[in-house]
């Protein structure tokens, strides 16, 4: 085992966990979950069945991560936040069958107590204020906050606000890694190294 387990974690027989992970207190991992390279599963956290989480993803204590969320590498799940695979649930009425997919894109940040409602996508180095609850798709470098969740700004890969309108034509320079980012109408894109 290449990885890290605390004695009271449950790791299911067929669970597939990467080098360097490490699996805190009281964490259950179930058998068909697929944790990448360097992962950190933060106290009390589950993970389930149908699940795949990326290469060096943080997920932070207290969070529950249920069939049909697939996180890419890099993603960050604040404490608390709230993952849901069914939109309509009854306890009366089995609708397991209804799972719809969440995919959470490359290097996003789902802030503390965040709410992602299923059957979304969250763009690539997104990031989701603390306490928000997002019900729709989220464009790549966007900053959401509220209830429900609506668009302020923009973020750099480094995670940094961009001085930036919402929508247009622009330009904006991260201070702190001089990438460079271009805003083409409601689109934000990273402009390659030279």
């Amino acid at each position: 085992m290449n990885y890290q387990v605390h004695a009271s974690a449950i790791v299911d027989d067929g669970a597939q966990i990467g080098e360097g992970s490490r699996v805190w207190h009281f964490v259950h991992v179930c058998g068909g979950a697929r944790v990448g390279k360097g992962v950190s599963l933060g106290q009390n956290v589950f993970v389930g069945n149908k699940v795949v989480i990326g290469d060096n993803c943080k997920i932070q204590n207290n969070v529950s991560v249920y069939d049909n969320v697939t996180l890419e590498e890099g993603v960050f799940c604040g404490p608390s936040m709230v993952f849901t695979n069914v939109y309509n649930p009854r306890s009366l009425i089995e609708r397991k069958s209804e799972y719809r997919d969440t995919l959470v894109r490359k290097g996003a940040t789902l802030g503390a107590n965040c709410t992602i409602v299923c059957g979304v996508t969250i763009g690539a180095y997104a990031f989701v204020g603390a306490g928000a609850v997002i019900n729709k798709n989220v464009p790549a470098y966007a900053l959401m906050v509220g209830v429900p969740a609506r668009q302020i700004g923009w973020m750099s890969e480094f995670g940094e606000q961009l001085d930036l309108p919402l929508e247009g034509e622009a330009e904006a320079v991260c201070e702190h890694s001089g990438a460079r980012y271009r805003l083409s109408g409601k689109t934000l894109a990273k402009e390659s190294a030279k």
